[in-house]
């Protein structure tokens, strides 16, 4: 089993982003680790849409394609376990997986991903991905000019119902307690036949993910085909923040457009980095941190 073995590069997240980076340095003849625990965010999502060739496809599928294709290059090993550490000496990460197995890199990518912080309401998690949804581009058209809601209030909840608006004209606006919308944008979306409903919501009626019923906390209920929500997220390891990494605002690792974090020899690439959460997304900026990192250890080899 591997143990102590020295990488050229230790890609923590096995997913699209991480995937696609080992692939790129495996085709550069790099020595490559790929740690993944095997829990992608997606992994209830029923299929993925707006992938070039892969458009329909279910997560696992294109997940299980793309880890055959990287095997084929005897540079890439893989590790199925959860990292729980990685410090730095001189030049070298060491970085220590749950059961104790340790492992030594010149560079290391952090691909882990996001965790979605669900709402206390029941139901909600259930159907998270499969009839709630975040992003009209990877969901929308299969609910195109269907009664569509969106979970949301104020700012968030208006600017949202421009993009749902164009995909279906059955939209409601689901506040969960008082509107926070102007009385501007009240209007306009009154002009629009957009239902604003102030109810509070107590959970969702579904049958394996699939919405049913929003269910009020006034024993009434509301049918919808899909709803919008966005939801607070926190990153999967604090590993990246201990090394010195720097996170935005937001709470995604920072990096330039080289897929470069504040600290040297670390990149970070997928959903821990960027708010647009697509597979195409995550694997541009996976080929990315590959060719970037291969190219500065040709630079110091040379």
């Amino acid at each position: 089993m591997i143990d102590n073995e020295y990488f050229d590069v230790v890609i923590i997240g096995g997913s699209y982003a991480g995937l696609s980076s080992a692939l790129t340095l495996g085709r550069s003849l790099r020595k490559v680790l790929v740690i993944d625990n095997g829990e992608p965010c997606n992994r209830q999502t029923p299929h993925s849409q707006n992938f070039l060739t892969n458009d329909g496809k279910t997560p696992k599928e294109i997940t299980t394609i793309a880890r055959q294709q990287v095997a084929k290059y005897k540079t890439v090993s893989f590790y199925n376990g959860l990292v729980t550490d990685a410090t730095k000496a001189n030049d070298t990460y060491k970085i220590t997986s749950l059961s104790n197995k340790t492992f030594y890199a010149k560079k290391l990518v952090f691909a882990t991903g996001i965790k979605d912080l669900m709402p206390n309401l029941i139901g909600f998690k259930e159907c998270w991905g499969i009839s709630i949804i975040h992003c009209p581009y990877c969901h929308g058209y299969e609910f195109k000019n269907k009664k569509t809601g969106i979970l949301g209030n104020g700012d968030y909840a208006f600017e949202f119902s421009k993009m749902v608006y164009n995909l279906t004209k059955e939209l409601i606006i689901f506040t969960n307690g008082k509107s926070t919308l102007t009385k501007e944008q009240t209007k306009k979306l009154e002009e629009r036949k957009i239902k604003i409903i102030e109810t509070e919501i107590d959970g969702f009626e579904h049958k394996s993910g699939v919405l049913k019923h929003i269910l009020f906390k006034n024993n009434t209920q509301y049918s919808v085909k899909a709803i919008y929500a966005k939801v607070p997220f926190s990153q999967h390891t604090d590993i990246s923040e201990k090394l010195g990494c720097n996170l935005t605002p937001e709470g995604y690792i920072t990096v330039d457009a080289q897929q470069k974090t504040n600290i040297s020899g670390i990149y970070a690439c997928g959903d821990n980095t960027t708010s647009i959460r697509s597979v195409a997304n995550a694997v541009y900026a996976g080929n990315i941190s590959g060719t970037i990192i291969n190219k500065e250890l040709v630079i110091e080899e040379f």
